[in-house]
């Protein structure tokens, strides 16, 4: 179990980085659970856009302990990564970087905890395993969405998007999965046979042409999109009659995840009473959602 010495350490400081980043609930979530450990460390949401990840990580002091990482950031951190969990390596994406002294220097460490907190999340949901998966969208969440399909045992991928060439990868990483992916542009599909489909796309995307009714009546939707919510996807989805799913689940899960890692070094690490940890987070969650559906309803 992780030591919580590490509480005396000077390394205390944390962020969750992108843009926008106004809307994040990464601080809530994080906060939360180190109320719940008893650290006291600070946790911010800081706007850093696309071509500005150097200047930010050149002015980190000693304590700063880790970083969380959204758009437009979870590839533009690779060069400046020192070592990569597995899941990082495979998807090219990072969403958690842990800052350690190694040999009296400063390292950075990067993992992904996205593919995670898809699979709990949809276990959570009760989808535990599948055949045939369909991911609308190739950006940079479809590969960690591809690498969740192939835990759930799927054999085949669908991948709807409109960009043939940016897609190839996830081609090439179904093939390191043993997961046959074929590609499909948004504006040609005619049917599509899955069990769960995967939306890893912007809550505001609006879709050339709505996906097959069969589609959006049989298979459950899992929108990693959660503001603004409901997306156009979902929107469709539902008044089809479909089971729609969205990202908060995703969210809650990967931020877990998370904690470990910045608490513990490890993500397989249990932290101290996990659930009571989750539990905490998962309040903080559900308080915010419902404060802000009160004030935009």
């Amino acid at each position: 179990m992780a030591d919580l010495t590490l509480n005396r350490l000077t390394s205390n400081r944390l962020a969750v980085l992108g843009s926008p980043i106004k809307h994040s609930r990464s601080p809530l979530l994080h906060r939360a659970a180190y109320r719940r450990l008893g650290l006291d460390w600070s946790y911010d949401a800081v706007e850093v856009k696309s071509g500005s990840l150097a200047m930010f990580l050149s002015k980190l002091e000693p304590e700063w302990r880790g970083l969380s990482l959204t758009m437009p950031l979870k590839q533009e951190v690779l060069p400046f990564i020192d070592d990569c969990d597995r899941v990082a390596q495979l998807t090219g994406s990072v969403n958690t970087v842990l800052l350690r002294r190694v040999k009296g220097r400063g390292t950075l460490s990067g993992f992904n905890t996205d593919v995670a907190g898809l699979v709990r999340a949809l276990a959570e949901s009760g989808v535990t395993q599948a055949t045939h998966v369909t991911l609308l969208g190739a950006g940079a969440t479809a590969a960690s969405a591809l690498m969740a399909a192939a835990e759930l045992g799927a054999e085949f991928v669908t991948v709807l998007m409109r960009d043939a060439p940016r897609a190839q990868p996830l081609v090439e990483l179904g093939r390191m999965l043993g997961v046959v992916v074929d590609l499909q542009d948004f504006s040609r599909v005619s049917r599509v046979d899955s069990d769960v489909v995967i939306s890893t796309l912007p809550g505001g995307t609006v879709l050339p042409s709505p996906l097959p009714l069969e589609l959006r009546e049989r298979a459950v939707l899992f929108d990693v999109a959660y503001s603004p919510w409901p997306s156009g996807v979902a929107t469709s989805w539902q008044a089809a009659g479909g089971t729609v799913v969205n990202g908060l689940g995703m969210l809650l899960h990967q931020a877990l995840i998370q904690v470990r890692v910045f608490v513990t070094a490890d993500p397989f690490e249990p932290l101290p009473d996990e659930p009571s940890v989750l539990a905490a987070m998962r309040g903080a969650l559900t308080r915010d959602t419902g404060s802000r559906d009160a004030v935009e309803g």
